[in-house]
């Protein structure tokens, strides 16, 4: 039988069975994220996650610009196959549309632009969109 003591704390007799932040579901999260931001070219995220989706997706631009085999693997770590757009997988508009699009450019794919808080919880909502 469970101890009694203080409820919902980390620690003896504390929190048991409840589900709490792993580095796994922020992994998934990053990369569910990097996909959305490929295939539809602009997406809305909390201001949080926004400096890691910019540094990753950045990332498998720089492997796409590359194109050999070596880096189409390394971008399919990143990259979800599952998520694309009119039959079209995600890897492949990664790397012939977006690497030969940003061949001359030396980074900064990305820009970012607050849009204001989201009305459910006031969570500040950045948009970030591929440079022109």
């Amino acid at each position: 039988m469970a101890s009694q003591g203080r409820k919902n704390v980390h620690g003896k007799a504390g929190v048991r069975f409840k589900a709490g932040w792993t580095a796994s579901k922020e992994w998934s999260m990053i990369r569910n994220h990097v996909s959305e931001l490929i295939v539809h070219g602009e997406i809305r995220v909390p201001s949080g996650v926004v400096k890691e989706l910019v540094s990753e997706t950045e990332h498998c631009i720089t492997l796409a610009k590359k194109g050999d085999l070596a880096s189409r693997r390394e971008a399919a770590k990143i990259v979800r196959e599952s998520i694309c757009k009119d039959g079209v997988s995600c890897l492949k508009v990664l790397f012939d549309e977006l690497g030969p699009r940003y061949k001359d450019r030396q980074g900064g794919y990305t820009q970012t632009f607050k849009l204001g808080a989201r009305r459910g919880d006031n969570a500040e909502i950045v948009l970030v969109r591929f440079v022109d």
